[in-house]
């Protein structure tokens, strides 16, 4: 992809004035040895934006990919989460200076607390870190992962900041339409994590023949449909091929009848536990 294909990616302005990618490149559930490797695989394909967690087990060679690259920092945006541990402020903040070394970085773009448990005393605490970590700007913006609508509204009533980003797991067949709502009134961005429900929609019907009226591979499909709803999508593979189909989303939409049948999906149902 030359740099004129990669302006087209879209970015998305958050509540906090940061422009994020609306695509970004997942290293969840890939092998440290793989990592490196693949990172820059997707660099090479035009990715900028690079999703991985310290519970992933491979930030060190996410940030290794980006130091080989040689772009300037300012050229691509990292994410990574940090597990809600419920160990204190003191731990979650060695925790993420931890990530920062592995990562060998001064600065996150965007830092999330993953998965919420059940004491709204502890999430708090966690929560506030991050906005100490965010007003050091040793973090751009942070935000959320996996948390429902009474976690939010719990940060809504005693937080200072609400997140300006909420990853959750996202695709046809599991839309999660009250809690994009509860995002989409309060300025939140939904973040599809797992956007292709591990290909079990690259069968269905109405994907496949979307697939074949575009010329394209159904899940061009699934996500060019989760960005014309103005989704953040973190899409991951391990393939040179699908690494660079993947990004190849920015020469065909649907109109709205087409979204339509694709939003038909909806089944409510899970497809991995991220």
């Amino acid at each position: 992809m030359d740099a004129a294909q990669r302006a087209e990616v879209p970015t998305l302005r958050l509540h906090d004035g940061i422009a994020i990618p609306q695509l970004g490149f997942g290293v969840s559930q890939l092998p440290a040895k793989e990592t490196q490797g693949t990172v820059e695989l997707a660099l090479e394909a035009g990715y900028r934006h690079f999703d991985t967690a310290a519970v992933y087990g491979n930030e060190k060679d996410v940030g290794a990919a980006l130091l080989a690259s040689g772009l300037p920092r300012e050229d691509y945006f990292v994410t990574t989460k940090l597990w809600d541990s419920r160990q204190g402020p003191e731990s979650t903040l060695s925790d993420f200076e931890a990530s920062l070394a592995r990562l060998g970085l001064d600065h996150v773009d965007l830092c999330l607390v993953q998965r919420p448990g059940p004491a709204a005393e502890g999430l708090l605490e966690i929560w506030r870190t991050l906005e100490s970590i965010h007003g050091e700007e040793a973090a751009r913006t942070i935000g959320v992962s996996d948390f429902g609508i009474e976690d939010l509204e719990l940060l809504e009533r005693e937080a200072e900041t609400r997140p300006t980003v909420n990853q959750v797991e996202l695709h046809p067949r599991f839309q999660q339409v009250d809690l994009r709502t509860w995002h989409a009134t309060h300025g939140i961005a939904t973040e599809a994590g797992g956007p292709l429900a591990q290909g079990a929609l690259f069968e269905d019907g109405t994907i496949v023949r979307l697939a074949e009226r575009r010329g394209k591979t159904p899940a061009q499909v699934i996500l060019r449909w989760h960005l014309q709803r103005g989704i953040i999508v973190i899409p991951r593979s391990v393939t040179a091929e699908r690494i660079r189909e993947n990004v190849e989303l920015f020469d065909f939409t649907f109109s709205d009848r087409e979204m339509a049948a694709i939003g038909d999906l909806d089944r409510d149902r899970q497809a991995l536990l991220r």
